[in-house]
């Protein structure tokens, strides 16, 4: 059946498109970006877009963790645990129960109490941009899905939590 074909080609054309779409961290507006970018004829781009495409999504992301890294160098030592906490627990994250605050304490090397912990996530919340969310139930999350990848990728190479230059 040669429309059966065409249906499966099909669906492996929207496949890897959303995986091209997930390497920019599902961000429309990057990847409506590079779209436009690959596919203008000033790219002088010769044969398929796909590698082309591919190739800036690599820059992106790359430029992403470097910023996430930044960002996360910059936070207080409260803020950076907070967030450390969010990364590993994900939707299980609960911010003030007893095993949150012994990991802030843990990674703050002092006692952190509910108050402070409700601060460094407001001080999350605030940023610009934010890095964190919450919902009108008062569930917190990460502001970019990203950083989850980000930091699981650091996990996995050894190199987390990150550290500033010369330390």
């Amino acid at each position: 059946m040669p429309g059966a074909f065409f249906m499966e080609a099909a669906r492996d054309k929207q496949r890897q498109d959303y995986r091209n779409f997930e390497r920019f961290g599902q961000r429309p507006q990057f990847f409506m970006a590079a779209l436009g970018q690959v596919l203008s004829p000033l790219a002088g781009l010769s044969g398929r877009f796909e590698p082309a495409l591919l190739d800036a999504a690599a820059q992106q992301q790359a430029e992403d963790e470097a910023q996430m890294e930044a960002d996360y160098l910059a936070l207080k030592p409260i803020e950076q645990a907070v967030l450390w906490r969010m990364l590993e627990q994900e939707a299980r994250y609960r911010p003030y129960d007893a095993a949150a605050l012994r990991f802030y304490r843990e990674k703050t090397g002092h006692p952190v109490s509910v108050a402070q912990a409700q601060k460094a996530l407001e001080a999350l919340r605030q940023r610009t941009p934010a890095l964190v969310w919450k919902s009108a139930r008062g569930e917190y999350a990460l502001q970019d899905a990203a950083m989850h990848r980000w930091h699981q990728s650091r996990v996995t190479t050894g190199q987390w939590p990150p550290q500033a230059q010369g330390d």
